[in-house]
């Protein structure tokens, strides 16, 4: 096998990994996927954009809120889970690349991590990002601006 084969093997692993672990814990990785489910729920979508493995404050949201057990029962009863990431050095496909790109495009976002809460039809509840004080903090935010 040369040293292509293995790279892209390698890549291929580890693309898969992250989509499968992130699917596991309920993010969704397309628009189509997660206005579905909303479709169907009623719940609003709350989509991600972030630098998932260069920008700081992306990290920190993730480990600090996302992670959480108490963000994760909250985001089952409250939204449909979308993340549209803009990697550096992590696998992702062009398709991929390109879909995140037009979401971006569309709903303005200049910075990481921005977090859109939207409906099914993809119009905008609120903007929210990094905040610091947790779980509880961020979702008792992120819940009023939800319910407007």
């Amino acid at each position: 096998m040369t040293k292509g084969r293995i790279l892209l093997a390698a890549l291929a692993t580890l693309f898969l990994f992250t989509g499968s672990a992130m699917a596991e814990a309920g993010w969704h990785t397309t628009w189509d996927a997660a206005a579905k489910e909303s479709k169907s729920t009623g719940k609003p979508i709350l989509m991600d954009f972030t630098g998932s493995d260069w920008c700081g404050w992306c990290i920190k949201l993730k480990e600090e809120v996302f992670n959480t057990p108490e963000f994760k029962s909250w985001a089952k009863n409250n939204v449909v889970l979308l993340e549209l990431d803009f990697p550096r050095s992590k696998a992702q496909s062009e398709e991929e690349k390109a879909a995140n790109t037009e979401l971006a495009k569309k709903y303005g976002i200049q910075g990481f991590p921005t977090i859109i809460f939207a409906k099914a039809d993809g119009e905008v509840l609120g903007r929210y990002g990094y905040d610091a004080g947790g779980p509880a903090n961020w979702t008792s935010k992120a819940s009023k601006m939800i319910k407007k």
